[in-house]
C-alpha cells in the first residue's frame, strides 16, 4: 500500500503534488518523494519520513517544472530502512523515465534475473518497483526503436509489460520531454483514478480524495489493464492493453486502507463501511442477544461508519469511548511488533465515563495480529467496563497477502489455524463476533454492478493472479525470519522475495 500522484499542468506543480501527498499520507508514512521536470531535466527529492518532514522550503524551491510525480511509501517489498528504495525511481534510457508504483509484483525475483541475464539491465535495490521500471524501460525501447514516440508505441510497451509482470500494480511514469503515462494491473487490485481542473490540468492519483482536495474534478477510475498517456500539450490518449481484464479490487481498501471520503471504482468507501455495519449487526444478532449490550464504541478511526450503522440497527447508543492521539502513526504499519505494542496506549486513551459499569461492544475494522485488540480490550476493562465484547467489521484474516499489504508470516496472524473461541481467549474479550466473508463481498459488490469479484485473499485464501504457490510462501517466510530475527526487535515487513522460478 502506497499513495501515488502524477500531474501535468500549464503551471508549476511542486506545491500541488505536495498537497496531494498530504491527502494520501494515510497510505504510507515511511518515506516520501517528489520529482518534477522542467524542459528535459528532472529534479528529485526523496527521504524517509512524513511528507511534512521530508519537504522544506528549500526542497520545494528546488523542484521546478509543470509536470511531476509524487509518492508516499509503505514498503511491502525490499528494505523498509533503506532510503535508496524510496520512490520515485529513475532510469536514463530510453528518454529518461521516472516511476512511482503502488502494489507488489509476485514474480519480482524471476524478473530481476531475467532482466540481468537476457535484457542486460542492472537492478541496484531489492525494490520490485525498480524491477517494474526496468521492464517498462526495456519494452519501451523495443516498441519505439527507430520511431518517434507516439501513444501507439507507449501502449505497445504497456501491453508487453502486462505479459511479463504478475501481481498488483498501479503505476504513473514521467517520460522526459514527452508526457505522463499511467496504467493499472489487469485485475484492478490497486486503485488509480484521474481528474481534471478547469484550466485543463490533469492529475492521476491513488484515491479520489487527492483530486477533490486539490480542486480537480474526478473523471473516472483507470480501468483494469488500461493505460492512459497525456502528452506535454495536455492531450490524453487511452487504450486497453490487457488481454482479459477483470475488475476485482482489493477488499482491504474498503475495510481499512482507503479514506472514507474516497470513491474507488464507483464505490463510496464510506457507504461500503456502512453496509459492512449492516451485515455485522445481523451477524451479532444471530450470535448473542443485543440486550446484553449497553453501548457501542468504535476503535478509531476506520471502524466508525460500521459501528454507527451497527448501533443503529441493534438500537443501542453509539458513543466515542477512545480519544486518539493524531500524532502517532498507524500501528498496523509500524516497523516492529515491539513498537506496535508500545504505541497502542500512546495512540488511544479511554474515556472512563463511557465504560464504567457497562457492557460495551467495541467495533474494529479488522483484527490482523490481535496484539492491538488484546491491549484495547484490557484498556476497556481498566476503564471500568463490566463486560467487553469485540466485533470485527471484516472476517478473520487467516491468510497472507502478497499484493501490497503488510500481513507477513502466517504465525503473526491471530486467526491463522485458530478457532473463533481460541482467538477470543487470546484477545481476552467476553465475546467475539466476526463479519461473514460472503456477506461482506455481497454488500460491497451491490454498490457497483460492474464488479466481477474482489481480491480478498487474506480472508478467503484465493489468490486471483493464479501464480502464487505454497513454495513461494515458504520462501517468503524463510527470508523474513532470516532478515527480521526476533519479532520484538526485527522489522515487521512483508517482503516478496520469491525465489527465482519459472512462471507457469
Amino acid at each position: 500500500m502506497c499513495g501515488i500522484v502524477g500531474v501535468i499542468s500549464p503551471s508549476p506543480v511542486n506545491q500541488l503534488i505536495y498537497d496531494a501527498l498530504l491527502l494520501l499520507q494515510h497510505r504510507g508514512q515511511d518515506a516520501a518523494g517528489i520529482v518534477t521536470m522542467q524542459g528535459n531535466k528532472c529534479f528529485m527529492h526523496k527521504a524517509r519520513g512524513m511528507v511534512r518532514d521530508v519537504f522544506r522550503t528549500r526542497n520545494m524551491r528546488a523542484l521546478p517544472g509543470s509536470i511531476g510525480l509524487g509518492q508516499v511509501r509503505y514498503p511491502t517489498a525490499g528494505n523498509a530502512y533503506n532510503e535508496e528504495e524510496a520512490q520515485p525511481f529513475y532510469v536514463n534510457a530510453p528518454y529518461g523515465l521516472v516511476l512511482v508504483h503502488n502494489g507488489n509484483l509476485t514474480n519480482a525475483q524471476a524478473l530481476k534475473a531475467e532482466l540481468f541475464n537476457v535484457d542486460r539491465r542492472h537492478i541496484n535495490t531489492e525494490s520490485d518497483s525498480e524491477v517494474l521500471l526496468n521492464v517498462l524501460a526495456h519494452e519501451l525501447e523495443l516498441a519505439a526503436r527507430n520511431l518517434p514516440l507516439t501513444p501507439d508505441e507507449v501502449f505497445k510497451a504497456v501491453r508487453a509489460v502486462h505479459k511479463r509482470i504478475k501481481g498488483s500494480y498501479a503505476v504513473i511514469v514521467l517520460i522526459a520531454g514527452h508526457g505522463l503515462l499511467a496504467f493499472r494491473d489487469p485485475y484492478g487490485i490497486r486503485p488509480l483514478c484521474f481528474g481534471q481542473a478547469a484550466d485543463g490540468e490533469f492529475m492521476v492519483a491513488s484515491e479520489s480524495v487527492a483530486l477533490e482536495g486539490t480542486g480537480h474534478q474526478l473523471v473516472r477510475d483507470v480501468a483494469p489493464g488500461e493505460a492512459l498517456f497525456i502528452d506535454m500539450k495536455g492531450q490524453m490518449s487511452t487504450q486497453q492493453c490487457a488481454d482479459n481484464p477483470t475488475l476485482q479490487p482489493c477488499m482491504f481498501e474498503f475495510v481499512y486502507l482507503a479514506r472514507p471520503d474516497s470513491v474507488m471504482d464507483g464505490i463510496s468507501v464510506y457507504q461500503a463501511r456502512l453496509n459492512m455495519g449492516e451485515t455485522l449487526a445481523q451477524r451479532l444478532v444471530s450470535t448473542m442477544p443485543p440486550s446484553d449490550i449497553d453501548v457501542v464504541i468504535p476503535i478509531p478511526e476506520s471502524s466508525r461508519p460500521s459501528a454507527m450503522q451497527l448501533a443503529h440497527r441493534i438500537g443501542k447508543p453509539y458513543r466515542e469511548g477512545f480519544v486518539k492521539n493524531r500524532y502517532v502513526g498507524r500501528t498496523f504499519i509500524m516497523p516492529g511488533q515491539g513498537a506496535r505494542k508500545k504505541s497502542v496506549r500512546q495512540k488511544l486513551n479511554a474515556i472512563g465515563l463511557e465504560f464504567k459499569g457497562r457492557n460495551v461492544l467495541l467495533v474494529d475494522d479488522s483484527i490482523v495480529r490481535g496484539t492491538t485488540s488484546k491491549e484495547i480490550v484490557q484498556m476497556a476493562r481498566e476503564a471500568g467496563a463490566r463486560k467487553v465484547y469485540l466485533a470485527s467489521a471484516a472476517p478473520p484474516v487467516r491468510y497472507r497477502n502478497v499484493y501490497g499489504i503488510d500481513m507477513p508470516t502466517s504465525a503473526e496472524l491471530v486467526a491463522h489455524n485458530r478457532s473463533i473461541e481460541e482467538i477470543r481467549q487470546f484477545i481476552g474479550a467476553d465475546a467475539l463476533i466476526y463479519q461473514d466473508v460472503d456477506a461482506m463481498k455481497r454488500v460491497v459488490a451491490a454498490l457497483q454492478p460492474k464488479l466481477q469479484g474482489f481480491e480478498a485473499s487474506c480472508f478467503d485464501g484465493h489468490y486471483i493472479t493464479g501464480d502464487v504457490t505454497a513454495e513461494d510462501f515458504a520462501a517468503m517466510e524463510s527470508q523474513r525470519l532470516s532478515q527480521g530475527g526476533d519479532e520484538e526487535e526485527g522489522p515487521a515487513r512483508s517482503r516478496l522475495a520469491l525465489q527465482s522460478r519459472q512462471e507457469p
